[in-house]
């Protein structure tokens, strides 16, 4: 029988948030991280002319696999070869693929509490044990090297995000040299999901395989190439795991759309409009730290990159799918339930995604000002 998951809740949100749209009120989608704007439109072009022109069928694209690697030399300075690239319909397909070809049932995972939903309930459900190591503001939410090397009896997997969902925030370079460190003392394998690179407001961003070139990477066209509808991600594996990864991915998912392997080709190469959009959610950001204190939200994890802001709403609730469900009904603003990434301390916190347009957020904090200042403190 399979492993009992928790449900995602932000969902649970999403559909009461389409239901009152339904019913013809003004929503503001903040609850998920996907971005409001579509695929570059060189990308959408391209996918036109694909459309007129072929049938199209099961297919992996290699120029699009090539460029990929060519992004990790020209990005990080490390050399991928294209064999080890899988193409998937998205990052969680990518995940599943490296959790059930790195780990045997029952092995270990060590991941940062709070993260994002699906890690471990991901891991639970390939029969494998996830190991929440809790972070909070004085590890500024993220996981680090001292932790899992604590850790005892070692875990044989180590997963981890930067930036980080739910809270954006960013491991330093030589901190992810450490953890690698560790993960190569204590024999464990390390999964990175590197889902938001691209995507910072100051600190650099730095993959793992800068310092580990064992590691599965995850990634996707969903978050800075703006094409989350287009299901399409990678996983790169260790020479060691081509083979099981290629054997599973076949059996499994079969290949990522056709279509969104042609357009994603032409995404890599349209830089200048998706940086364009890392601007717009910089101008959000900034709008959302400036109104924060006013709405009694002073304590957040640092948004270093991502595009999203977790916030201490123990102010205000202990109860924060509640508290999220009786925003949404009373302003129409959708947001997440800190529930989602932390069981533990998640009932104070909720999250709130920034990758709207300017003049979204703008409207967004019009109603949620008076609606947090007419709230009880506890």
């Amino acid at each position: 029988m399979g492993q009992d998951i928790s449900p995602f809740q932000a969902i649970t949100i999403s559909r009461r948030a389409h239901e009152l749209k339904a019913a013809g009120q003004r929503i503001l989608h903040m609850e998920f991280g996907q971005p409001s704007t579509g695929a570059p439109s060189a990308a959408i072009a391209a996918a036109h002319g694909v459309l007129d022109q072929e049938a199209m069928g099961y297919w992996e694209s290699v120029p699009l696999k090539a460029r990929i690697a060519q992004h990790y030399q020209g990005t990080y300075g490390v050399t991928v070869d294209p064999r080890r690239i899988a193409l998937t319909c998205g990052a969680s397909p990518a995940l599943v693929l490296a959790l059930s070809t790195a780990f045997n049932p029952g092995d270990r995972i060590a991941l940062a509490r709070p993260g994002y939903v699906a890690y471990r309930n991901t891991i639970r459900a390939l029969n494998l044990v996830p190991v929440e190591i809790p972070c909070g503001e004085a590890e500024r939410f993220q996981i680090s090297a001292a932790a899992i090397a604590a850790l005892d009896p070692a875990p044989q997997g180590i997963l981890l995000a930067s930036p980080a969902n739910p809270t954006g925030t960013i491991l330093p370079n030589a901190e992810l040299a450490a953890i690698a460190a560790v993960a190569r003392r204590i024999g464990a394998r390390l999964v990175s999901d590197e889902i938001y690179h691209g995507l910072s407001y100051g600190p650099a961003i730095h993959s793992m395989l800068e310092h580990e070139p064992s590691a599965y990477i995850v990634n996707s066209f969903s978050k800075y190439f703006s094409m989350a509808g287009w299901r399409l991600g990678w996983l790169v594996s260790p020479e060691d795991g081509v083979a099981r990864t290629s054997a599973y991915i076949g059996n499994l998912f079969l290949t990522a759309p056709s279509l969104a392997q042609h357009a994603g080709l032409v995404a890599m190469d349209s830089r200048a409009e998706l940086d364009g959009h890392v601007e717009v959610y910089r101008a959000n950001r900034t709008l959302m730290l400036e109104a924060l204190p006013r709405l009694g939200l002073e304590r957040i994890a640092p948004p270093d990159g991502a595009f999203y802001i977790y916030a201490d709403i123990s102010r205000f609730t202990d109860d924060s799918l509640g508290f999220c469900l009786r925003l949404l009904e009373e302003t129409g603003v959708a947001t997440a339930p800190g529930v989602d990434f932390d069981p533990v301390e998640g009932q104070r916190f909720m999250r709130f995604s920034f990758a709207l347009s300017t003049e979204e957020i703008r409207e967004a904090l019009g109603l949620l000002e008076p609606w947090f200042r007419a709230q009880p403190r506890r």
